[in-house]
């Protein structure tokens, strides 16, 4: 059939519809059904073959976004050195409205412990790594001077995806803000000065925002945590 001549535009339209719906309505309340409709004109069987379940979807998806956030030309910007590429790229992914809603829908799921695992040992390493090769661009060029380059790398690319995400901290956005501060004072004595007053109400408002993180939001969290329906600590 003509629709099956190119695949990669049926799996394109699936992605920009399930995204769509996603946004909307959110992950948990999509279901298969829904994308379908969204749709239109394609059958079950057409969604299965090149997904095999939602989760597969937004998996995509993410995949997608890391992607397009690694090649951000921020990266290769020469008029800026290491310490400024840093800022420049964590601001950049705080502000991206749509980045910030897609990992506010997958965050959920990493409820998951195997999801979980994945995704620590993905923020340990690529993620990581990416910020070494930032703040090793820094020292070379005077921006940064730290002795621990590595373990500089490691703590702001878990602590900005775990510690800071609300969904595994719950709290007001004062407290939020608070713990963004305490990560700064974390690099500043490891030598890299990465957060400005900037940087830090960016963090908090962006996290605020694709979370729901306001007061209301984050008390209900909260309240349900301490009547000992959430995760054990």
């Amino acid at each position: 059939m003509a629709r099956n001549a190119h695949p990669e535009v049926t799996r394109r339209r699936i992605l920009d519809a399930a995204q769509k719906l996603f946004f909307t309505k959110g992950y948990e309340h999509t279901t298969m059904r829904d994308i379908l409709d969204e749709l239109g004109d394609l059958s079950k069987g057409a969604i299965y073959h090149h997904f095999a379940s939602k989760e597969a979807i937004l998996d995509a998806l993410c995949e997608e976004d890391g992607q397009r956030m690694k090649a951000s030309p921020i990266r290769n910007d020469d008029s800026l050195d290491g310490l400024h590429k840093m800022r420049a790229l964590i601001a950049n992914s705080v502000t991206d409205m749509p980045h910030m809603q897609l990992m506010g829908e997958a965050y959920p799921t990493l409820e998951d412990p195997t999801t979980l695992a994945a995704n620590l040992k993905a923020w340990r390493t690529i993620v990581a790594d990416m910020f070494l090769e930032l703040i090793d661009a820094g020292i070379e060029d005077g921006s940064i001077t730290t002795d621990y380059p590595r373990e500089a790398a490691e703590i702001i690319s878990l602590l900005t995806n775990y510690w800071l995400a609300p969904t595994f901290y719950p709290g007001t956005q004062a407290e939020l803000r608070h713990r963004v501060k305490a990560l700064a004072l974390m690099c500043d004595s490891l030598g890299v000065p990465l957060f400005t007053d900037e940087l830090i109400d960016q963090l908090t408002e962006g996290y605020a925002a694709f979370l729901g993180s306001t007061e209301s939001h984050i008390g209900e969290e909260t309240q349900r945590s301490g009547d000992g329906d959430g995760p054990a600590a």
